[in-house]
């Protein structure tokens, strides 16, 4: 008889008990609003952004209420405008396009590479397009950071990063969301911290940083941010800037604060698990695993591998096969947007474009979950799984 896996692939781990207990003490006090603080006392939210400033290395930070809004705020605090062309990935989810639409802007998508991240040839044919570049560091895949780098900073272009899945990940030894002039993380339930929503936003940029904050709903309490610029920089900026409230309260900061604290442990957990599957997945016939470059330093809270060439009918068969046996697999190639999956040609509110080049790459991408409720002999058993299901159904087609 097959083996079964029975895990939970949404089952996230309980939040430590320190975070329970501070945000049990933040509601006992009544004082959840980020602003009401008593005396000295500059509250979760302030304190967690300023250990976030220096966990990523960062001089500001500024905590909100989801990733998104994270998004659509440092694309409104660089500058950006209705009507203006954005770049961004091809490969991501509908939040990043979404945040540049919200600001009522249009997305240019930029090709993805087999190795999932963003392809440079097709932006150096396109960055001509936009002076800015929403990079997607879709399900944690780092690009050649330098390379990316050096062609945005020949051509004017600002670089805005999307680390909803790189939080804690590093390229050639440096924090992903520090090369852009802004940082955007998640702090949603299946990221690397969980507040259930929020979001952390990180510049070295005064005038960005001081724009994010008044936009975030500071009203004119932009004193009480010691993550943030001096109050000097606000003289002009809290009188031009709109107030589109999207504060993080101290209950999520509380929650946590815990959860940064232990993020490298929980990192070298992940990783563990991604080498496992990885490892067990790597000779399976059919199967193409995603090489990582040496230079990346990844947190493995999710794997990919492609299918190339297969069509639709084979793909559909493998997900369904190893969902009856209780793997649960998500395919960023199917024709209709299920559950979070969806690309560039579903999101209809953006100019339509033709990727030839990318589509047999998007058509290809499975994707998984990989919870730190699993342990080690769960990964054995799903990459097991996988490696039958893959086997049986290339061998049908090969015969």
């Amino acid at each position: 008889m097959s083996k079964v896996f029975t895990g939970n692939f949404t089952q996230q781990e309980p939040i430590p008990a320190t975070g329970i207990e501070a945000a049990v003490a933040v509601m006992k006090s009544g004082r959840i609003h980020r602003y009401n603080v008593v005396g000295d006392d500059i509250g979760e939210t302030a304190q967690l952004e300023l250990e976030f400033a220096d966990y990523v290395g960062s001089k500001y930070c500024l905590a909100v209420a989801s990733g998104g809004y994270a998004l659509a705020t440092a694309m409104r605090a660089v500058g950006v405008q209705p009507g203006d062309m954005v770049l961004t990935n091809a490969f991501t989810l509908a939040p990043v396009p979404g945040a540049i639409a919200a600001v009522g802007a249009k997305p240019v998508f930029v090709g993805v590479t087999p190795s999932l991240t963003i392809d440079l040839d097709d932006l150096r044919e396109k960055i001509s397009q936009a002076k800015v570049l929403l990079l997607s560091h879709m399900r944690g895949h780092l690009c050649d950071m330098d390379a990316l780098l050096e062609l945005c900073c020949a051509h004017g272009v600002i670089v805005v990063e999307d680390c909803a899945h790189t939080m804690g990940a590093k390229w050639n030894g440096r924090m992903s969301g520090t090369d852009g002039l802004v940082g955007c993380y998640s702090t949603q339930t299946y990221k690397h911290i969980n507040s259930g929503e929020g979001g952390l936003l990180v510049t070295n940029d005064p005038q960005v940083m001081a724009r994010a904050t008044m936009m975030s709903g500071s009203y004119m309490m932009f004193g009480k941010h010691p993550a943030g610029p001096d109050v000097d920089v606000y003289d002009q900026i809290r009188y031009e800037t709109p107030n589109m409230s999207g504060r993080m309260d101290h209950l999520r900061a509380a929650i946590l604060r815990p959860q940064l604290a232990d993020l490298d442990r929980q990192i070298a957990r992940w990783n563990d698990r991604y080498r496992r599957v990885e490892q067990a997945i790597s000779d399976c016939a059919g199967l193409t695993v995603i090489k990582r470059p040496q230079a990346e330093f990844y947190v493995g809270s999710s794997i990919q591998f492609l299918l190339m060439d297969w069509a639709g009918a084979d793909i559909q068969s493998v997900l369904q096969r190893c969902a009856a046996r209780g793997v649960e697999l998500k395919w960023f190639g199917a024709p209709e947007p299920v559950g979070f999956t969806s690309r560039y040609d579903s999101w209809t509110y953006a100019p339509k474009q033709s990727l030839p080049d990318s589509d047999p790459i998007l058509h290809a991408i499975l994707d998984m979950r990989l919870p730190l409720t699993f342990d080690l002999a769960d990964c054995d058993l799903i990459a097991e799984i996988i490696c039958e299901e893959v086997t049986a159904v290339y061998t049908a087609t090969q015969a």
